[in-house]
């Protein structure tokens, strides 16, 4: 007997993320020249705007990712006008990140196929139904965090 996967909370939203990233990944390549994975290391520069800028070793913690994948990614995406590495004034070792003014262009072109891809996906859904399933999973998202702090207190 085959286990309903299909029906399982951990499937289901790693399956719906693997398969939206996908989509998500060929869309972006097509109309920018960049991966997923570069527009969210994109977006979490761009969120962190009038902050001090992040390193390396900052960004790649914040993206779940070892430092190697994000200096290999910051190597292409420097070398093609997207981001800016400006030495630390403190501490020459330590690279800051800055984002260019094309690339806040790309990820505003970034979120607009974001929204397209969404806008498809959901389609079947009603208004309403698709603010509920947005209100489940920031609820679930909310709850995963919450174990995340049981944890680090136990």
């Amino acid at each position: 007997m085959k286990p309903a996967l299909t029906h399982r909370f951990g499937f289901l939203v790693n399956d719906v993320s693997r398969q939206y990233s996908q989509q998500f990944d060929r869309l972006a390549r097509e109309r920018l020249g960049l991966s997923q994975a570069q527009c969210r290391l994109l977006a979490v520069l761009a969120w962190h705007e009038g902050e001090e800028p992040l390193s390396q070793a900052e960004l790649a913690q914040k993206m779940g990712l070892t430092a190697m994948a994000v200096a290999t990614m910051c190597d292409r995406l420097a070398a093609a006008g997207w981001i800016e590495r400006r030495a630390h004034p403190e501490d020459r070792r330590v690279n800051r990140l800055h984002i260019k003014p094309a690339a806040r262009k790309a990820l505003d072109k970034a979120m607009d196929i974001g929204d397209e891809l969404s806008a498809r996906c959901l389609a079947a859904l009603s208004a309403a139904e698709r603010t509920q399933l947005l209100a489940l999973l920031a609820k679930a998202r909310e709850g995963i965090l919450a174990l995340d702090d049981v944890e680090a207190r136990a």
